[in-house]
């Protein structure tokens, strides 16, 4: 099971969107800038259309094409199976090729429901020779991982506060388009699960502490849309006059959350915010000082040094393209910034080497589950009028 006795590692991508197109594109770069003991292939990517799958096929670079993942799944040559499909498919897919023997690449959030994501941490529990592994691709972000290692040496003290944004436009215009990110059956929730759940999980990853309670509000803000008519990024365009389909997910989402070492968190997501394409940001304050990240800036983190003399104290910028920071090294000469592509590249290194050297990755699928934990917590709370929930699990 897992790698072959050849230095290539098949992958096999499920899904042709968004998600399938960059997680291409990370599998034929890692290799070209990153020492790596194995090299990967793409194999063959699904989709459900058989012609949609062959066109993507020849654009993403993979050898083949197929609509069938369960036939994919249980070939022989296949090493990696990578899941770029809406969350109602995550567990059926992870479980399968956990028991074919493959490791496994899961988009985030990990599934729609703690019950499925509970499946999912069994089954990888079940396969340790295997690696399973989420998708939550900001920590890869150089900036980010820099800020993760000033926390971890202590340069920011004891955590006080936690605040974090993650504001989007493209649902902002009544009239744009029913897509499956509006069905709570295919998306498992709307804004708070798309791009809450990265706020969450680099929040816990930074902080090193789980978010144990939550107070929460949801809004749907646009109650229905009309149909899909062309698929162009996430949205997409209608015909004038198209059929309107219900919204059963959330438009925006704020939160307070309690942390486990007493730090108080702050957290807001919407898809509704015009003017905002992709402003994912956190502020982390702590008793010797902050850092400050906006992914529209991702190339730079502010850090403040309490410890700074009187007279020289203030945020200062840190250009992140420096060879001595977070994978920075392989890329360009410094001051040559990188883009939201390089995230995705580097999590496929972390997790190649991960399966070549036997060492844990992360965001395990543990990880990916507690972080569920707290979307169900936030959920829970909105439906009851905002009181303060526990998240399952959580120490108290």
């Amino acid at each position: 099971m897992g790698i072959s006795s050849s230095p290539v590692l098949r992958v096999a991508i499920v899904g042709t969107g968004f998600m399938g197109k960059m997680h291409a594109h990370a599998w034929r770069t890692a290799h070209r800038f990153f020492r790596m003991d194995a090299v990967p292939e793409l194999a063959v990517l699904v989709g459900r259309d058989a012609e949609r799958a062959s066109d993507a096929a020849r654009d993403f670079g993979a050898l083949a094409a197929s609509t069938d993942w369960r036939e994919v799944v249980a070939r022989s040559d296949i090493d990696v199976v990578d899941i770029c499909t809406p969350g109602d498919t995550h567990a059926e897919i992870t479980l399968a090729a956990l028991a074919a023997g493959k490791h496994v690449l899961c988009e985030k959030p990990l599934a729609n429901s703690v019950t499925d994501a509970d499946r999912m941490v069994e089954a990888a529990a079940e396969a340790p020779d295997l690696v399973a592994m989420c998708g939550f691709s900001y920590r890869r972000t150089p900036a980010l991982s820099l800020a993760r290692e000033l926390i971890t040496a202590g340069r920011l003290g004891e955590i006080r506060h936690v605040r974090a944004q993650y504001l989007q436009d493209w649902l902002s215009e009544p009239d744009a388009p029913f897509t499956w990110r509006l069905d709570r059956h295919r998306a498992g929730s709307g804004t708070l699960g798309d791009i809450g759940a990265h706020s969450i999980d680099t929040a816990q990853w930074l902080t090193g502490e789980r978010i144990t309670a939550v107070s929460a509000i949801t809004r749907t803000f646009v109650t229905d849309r009309p149909e899909l008519t062309e698929q162009v990024g996430l949205g997409g365009r209608a015909v004038d006059g198209a059929a309107r389909r219900d919204v059963t997910v959330d438009d925006a989402a704020a939160f307070t959350a309690t942390f486990a070492g007493g730090a108080l968190g702050v957290f807001e997501a919407t898809r509704m915010a015009t003017g905002r394409r992709n402003a994912n940001r956190i502020e982390i304050n702590g008793s010797r000082g902050s850092i400050s990240f906006d992914f529209e800036r991702m190339n730079e983190l502010e850090f403040y040094d309490a410890t700074d003399p009187a007279g020289e104290q203030g945020f200062r910028r840190i250009q992140v393209t420096e060879p001595q920071h977070p994978y920075a090294a392989a890329w360009w000469p410094a001051g040559h910034g990188l883009g939201y592509e390089h995230g995705f590249t580097h999590q496929i290194v972390d997790l190649v080497r991960a399966i070549t050297s036997g060492a844990p990755a992360s965001p395990s699928f543990a990880e990916a589950a507690q972080v569920q934990r707290v979307l169900a917590a936030v959920e829970d709370s909105a439906a009851r009028g905002s009181i303060m929930t526990a998240v399952e699990g959580a120490p108290s």
